[in-house]
This record gives C-alpha cells, sequence and structure tokens, in this order.
C-alpha cells in the first residue's frame, strides 16, 4: 500500500501562478498545467478521456490536501526530511548542468554509429612534444606515403607499413576487428564513422602521434551479448603445455557435452579469476570489448545456451556458452536506449564538446563584470602572496578582502573569493599546471558562474524546479501517511480485531496447502536436499546441518502462489523441480505437505496483512473526507472541460 500511494503520486509538481487555476483547496490554487504535466506522466491508455482525466483529479486532489496536511504539520522542517532533500539536490543537479541541444546532438550521433560495426585498419607513428623537429618531420612525410600507398589501391597494410618505416621512421599497422559506438576514442570514432567501406581517413595527429584509419568492412551491429566463460590457461613452458591445456579444455568440453552444469564446471576448472565464481558469466559487453578472435568465435554461436567448442587465443584455450544477446535498439526515439546513451556520453571524453557550450552559456547569463574598485595588479599581488604560503595567509585579511571586485545580475564577488579560490587551486598539484594569474582570473569568472548558476537552479531550470519538488512532495506524503494511516493502522490491534470480525466473509483461504520451501545456494544443493527429503530425513535438520548452504521454512500459501509449472497439479508429497536463478545461480523449490480445500476461514492472524490493508484504506478514507471539510475542493468546470479538447 504504502510503495503504491508513493510511486504513484511522486511525480506531483507545482504551478505557475500567471496560469488557468483548474482547482482549490483552501487557500492553495493548482493550475491547469501543473495538473496536465502530472497527468502526462501517469496517466494510463484509456479510450474514455473525460473519465480518466476525473480520475486522476480525485486522485490529485487527495494528493495536494495530504501534502498540505504535511505542511501545517511542519514536517517539511523535520531533520531527515531536510537532508532527505539536500542529498537528492546533491545527486540530481549535476544531470542539468549541462547544454541539451548539444547533449542531443551528441546522442543522435552516437544512435547513428550504434547502429553498424566497422571493421578498422589502423596505421600508427608516435609523435609527442618530446620529438625532435627532424623527427616529427620524418613522422609527417612517412604517413604521407601511407596514405598515398592506400589512396592507389594497395591493400597489403604490412609491407605499406615496412616500406614506410625504412624510409622514414616506425610504423606500425594493424587490424584492429570491429568497432562500434564508445570503442575507440571519441576523436577516432568520429572520423572513422566519416569513412565509407574501403575509404581512409587523412593523416590525423593527436598528441601521442599521428594515426590513419581504413574501413574495410561493416556489418549491422551484433547488439550487446551476455556469455558464461571457462577458461584453461595455458602455463609457460613450451608447446607440451599448449598441448596438456588444449586436452584439459577438450575432457571439459565433453563433460559439458554430457549434460555437466556449466556453472558447476567453471568453478571447478575456469582459470578466469573474474568469473570463475560467478558460473563463469562475464559482463555484457558490445562489439570491440574483447580481442578480436575472442569476439569472432563468440558471434558464431547462433542461439541462447549453446556452448562453443574449445577455441585458442592468446589468453589461453576458452570454452563459452551464450545466454543471450539483447539486439541494437533501431527505434532512434527509444526512451530506454536514449537515456543510456546519455550515461554513456557523461562518462566520455565527447561531453567536452556539450560542457563547453553549457558553460559559455552560463557564464554570459550570469554576467560577472569587472569594478574599477581593484586593479588586476592588486588581485594578482595578493594572490602572490596567499599562493607562497596558503597555511599562514589562509583566513588572513588583505586590503582587498571585503572589495567587490566582480558585479552579478544578481550577486558580487569579493576579493576574499578570489584570494580563496587561488590558494585551493595553486595548492592542487593535480589541476594547477602552471598557469598566469590573467589566466586564473577568467577561469575564476568561470568557476563562480557555474557555483551560482547551481546553487540557484530553480531559478534557471523549472525541469529541475518540478523534479525537487516533486522529491519534495513526495516525501511529505510518505511521512505524513506513515503518522496518519499505516502506523495508526497497523498499531491499533483493537481496531483491526473489530474490522475483522465485522468482515470475516473477505477472509478465506483459497485453495491452499501447507509447504515447505527450500532455498539453496546453488542448484548442487537444492538437489541434495531433495535427495535427503526422498530419504526421509526431516527438513529442519536438513538446513540445520547444510552449513548455510540451504534454508528452509513452512507455511500455508495458495496454490496460485506456488508458482506450479504449466500442468503440474498440486498433490500432497509433491516435490516441485528445482528452480535455479540465473543472476546469482541460487537455486529453490517446494515440497506440499497438505492441501486444504478453497473457502476455510483464515484465523485473524492468518489474515492479519490483507486486514491491515483494508483498514488502511478505511482510515484513509475518513482523513481525507476531514481534510476536504478543512481545505474545501473547489474545481473550476470550464477550465476542466478545455483539457477534454
Amino acid at each position: 500500500m504504502k510503495k503504491i500511494v508513493f510511486s504513484t503520486l511522486l511525480s506531483c509538481s507545482i504551478s505557475f501562478s500567471f496560469a488557468q487555476t483548474l482547482f482549490t483547496y483552501g487557500n492553495k490554487a493548482v493550475d491547469k498545467e501543473e495538473f496536465l504535466r502530472a497527468y502526462n506522466k501517469n496517466k494510463n491508455p484509456n479510450e474514455d478521456k473525460e473519465k480518466a482525466l476525473k480520475e486522476y483529479l480525485e486522485l490529485y486532489t487527495r494528493f495536494k490536501l495530504k501534502v498540505r496536511a504535511a505542511m501545517d504539520m511542519k514536517l517539511d522542517t523535520l531533520p531527515q526530511l531536510v537532508s532527505d532533500l539536500q542529498n537528492f539536490r546533491s545527486q540530481v543537479d549535476e544531470t542539468y548542468m549541462n547544454n541539451d541541444d548539444a547533449l542531443n546532438v551528441l546522442i543522435d550521433e552516437a544512435f547513428e554509429h550504434s547502429l553498424k560495426d566497422l571493421h578498422v585498419i589502423h596505421f600508427f607513428t608516435p609523435v609527442n612534444s618530446n620529438t625532435s623537429a627532424a623527427d616529427s618531420a620524418k613522422a609527417v612525410k612517412a604517413m604521407q606515403e601511407v596514405s598515398s600507398s592506400l589512396q592507389s589501391g594497395n591493400n597489403d597494410y604490412n609491407k605499406i607499413a615496412a616500406d614506410a618505416t625504412a624510409k622514414f621512421t616506425t610504423v606500425k599497422a594493424s587490424d584492429i576487428g570491429y568497432i562500434t559506438a564508445f570503442t575507440v576514442p571519441y576523436d577516432y570514432e568520429k572520423i572513422i564513422y566519416g569513412l565509407k567501406n574501403g575509404e581512409a581517413c587523412k593523416p590525423y595527429t593527436a598528441k601521442n602521434g599521428i594515426h590513419i584509419f581504413k574501413v574495410v568492412g561493416e556489418r549491422n551491429a551484433m547488439g550487446k551479448w551476455r556469455i558464461a566463460q571457462i577458461l584453461i590457461a595455458i602455463p609457460p613452458g613450451g608447446e607440451e603445455n599448449v598441448k596438456q591445456s588444449a586436452h584439459k579444455a577438450d575432457s571439459v568440453y565433453a563433460l559439458l557435452k554430457a549434460g555437466a552444469d556449466f556453472g558447476e564446471m567453471a568453478k571447478e576448472f575456469s582459470d578466469d579469476k573474474l568469473t570463475y565464481m560467478s558460473a563463469g558469466q562475464m559482463p555484457e559487453f558490445t562489439t570491440g570489448k574483447f580481442d578480436q578472435a575472442f569476439e569472432e568465435q563468440v558471434f558464431k554461436l547462433t542461439k541462447d545456451e549453446e556452448i562453443s567448442k574449445p577455441f585458442q587465443t592468446p589468453y589461453g584455450f576458452h570454452i563459452v556458452k551464450r545466454i543471450a544477446v539483447i539486439p541494437v535498439v533501431t527505434n532512434k526515439n527509444d526512451a530506454t536506449n536514449r537515456y543510456e546513451i546519455k550515461q554513456k556520453i557523461m562518462q566520455d571524453s565527447r561531453v567536452n564538446a556539450a560542457k563547453e557550450s553549457f558553460t559559455a552559456a552560463v557564464v554570459k547569463q550570469i554576467g560577472y563584470k569587472r569594478t574599477p574598485q581593484v586593479k588586476d595588479a592588486e588581485l594578482f599581488r595578493y594572490a602572490d602572496s596567499v599562493a607562497a604560503n596558503p597555511a599562514i595567509n589562509g583566513n588572513k585579511e588583505y586590503p582587498i578582502s571585503n572589495k567587490i571586485i566582480f558585479t552579478g545580475n544578481k550577486s558580487n564577488v569579493k576579493g576574499k573569493d578570489w584570494l580563496n579560490f587561488i590558494k585551493e587551486y595553486k595548492s592542487n598539484p593535480e589541476i594547477y599546471k602552471g598557469e598566469s594569474n590573467r589566466a586564473l582570473l577568467d577561469k575564476f569568472v568561470t568557476v563562480q558562474s557555474l557555483a551560482y548558476y547551481k546553487n540557484n537552479l530553480d531559478e534557471y531550470n523549472p525541469e529541475f524546479k518540478h523534479q525537487m519538488e516533486e522529491f519534495r512532495e513526495g516525501n511529505l506524503l510518505f511521512e505524513v501517511m506513515e503518522r496518519k494511516v499505516w502506523s495508526s493502522a497497523s498499531s491499533d490491534t483493537v481496531g483491526l480485531l473489530k474490522y475483522y470480525n465485522e468482515h470475516k466473509g473477505k477472509y478465506l483461504w483459497n485453495a491452499s496447502g501447507d509447504v515447505i520451501i527450500f532455498s539453496c545456494t546453488n542448484k548442487k544443493a537444492a538437489e541434495a536436499a531433495v535427495a535427503a527429503l526422498n530419504n526421509g530425513k526431516p527438513w529442519k535438520k536438513i538446513a540445520e546441518e547444510s552449513n548455510m548452504t540451504i534454508q528452509a521454512d513452512s507455511g500455508r500459501y495458495e496454490i496460485a502462489q506456488m508458482g506450479l509449472a504449466e500442468g503440474v497439479k498440486a498433490t500432497a508429497g509433491l516435490i516441485t523441480p528445482v528452480m535455479v536463478n540465473p543472476s546469482d545461480g541460487s537455486a529453490g523449490f517446494i515440497k506440499i505437505v497438505k492441501l486444504h480445500p478453497a473457502n476455510e476461514q483464515r484465523t485473524f492472524e492468518e489474515a492479519r496483512g490483507l486486514v491491515i490493508n483494508d483498514y488502511q484504506t478505511v482510515l484513509e478514507e475518513k482523513w481525507v473526507e476531514e481534510l476536504k471539510k478543512k481545505y474545501p475542493v473547489k474545481v473550476d468546470e470550464a477550465v476542466f472541460q478545455s483539457l477534454l479538447k
């Protein structure tokens, strides 16, 4: 009950005073836009729009009444709720510190790249800031020659690299296999996906050297793969060890073909220390995550649960089981996929372009301007003094400390803000790179602008304001419901018992049974428990002697709750097949001890949870009626009718 109410109404939000008022409650008003924003987030498909709107209007007015009651009780001042709101703000505010338009362009681009995998040949020669001018010139000439050879149609990539190396400087050619979005650095990805199949780019100079990429193949994207592997490593020592590892891999494969459990085989034989204890399951991956030879073998698996024959890579011999493949999303507007892409972008270098655009807009919007009160020479002189000995000068007052050095549209910046920035920035070797005071003054303006914008997001971003209000009101709703309904109902034993006795007919058992539920750490433990039960061992003793690998409990459940497989009939003594949870390898089953016919009366204790739920509804209805008298609700019918158009 709690979760249903909380999750359903969490999306409610605030109103604009200038909009059309849809309804009032007491001296508070809710406008049409606020209501529609909440309705559109929570509506269910319904052919009768008027009915759906009326039902939600009733739900929404009840919500606002409860939040109003919470405010009158000053629950918004509770330290825990204040802390929760601040913590929530700190979790979400960073997501609003970006340029949505620029981000959407990046999302669209990444989506297009994700639709196909490209096979890439890579040429590279190292050049960096320490490379001499003469050697840099050789590197440029070498890559120009590589480019010319590729343009002429030469496809002997190793010979192209060798010839350029012999004439100028070291050039390496490598087949990096197929890539997809986010596989390689963004600068490289953008170049590669701008090429046609068979086309090579012009030499591209990066910080680490000069690159040339050529696309030699393309295919539809392979999607996301979930697999498990058993790795048989090859010990150092020559060909004999390779043969022994190959023989071991073949033996394990034979056991698997004979029906051995893949997870158990991984735990016993796999040398992959990261996955052997999780039944060999590897993290979900896309094209370009692993070695090309490994991926080629994996992608040959055509159906779930299929197991590959052992194959060799530089890491050893692999046996791979395909668990699931999630095809690439082809709908550009799929909300879940766009969200996932956005999260990847936020962790990728490509987000910098969007951040730079956003930062420039914020600096312009905040509008800090230098005042004539303090000259630049003074700012820089005292900055040097603070930086020379920050421990001594940390709290020292300077002549510029309380003088306004920048004025903004809504805030001013003082000299002490500048000096504190200098102290923190120059004392941090990870960020301070020897910039001049002049350059740091520009950075200071940017930092101050972003800080002010972030601290006042409510003023600048309506969506952020709505989200904060949704969270605040949702928390208030939960707190007031806990105090006025949920806790009251749970603790009122006399009221619960009275309600039960007055409505006994509601609390009857459907066809049910006394069952023992077994929860085991793995399939092997579950099968051992089944065998012990069949041998007549008491279920409590089975659990007690299992060293915590088996847990068991008894209870009465309706047959519909037992999760029996289709076609399986509930009978006394039935032990259900062992079910394995694929996410963690845990397993379980139930034993039906005794069956009961339908319509037997539940005792008060057996029905207590159901009674509490119903009694909560009674208390809630009574409370809402009181609130409606205290804060009369009046709906503007003309505005409501406009919602139907």
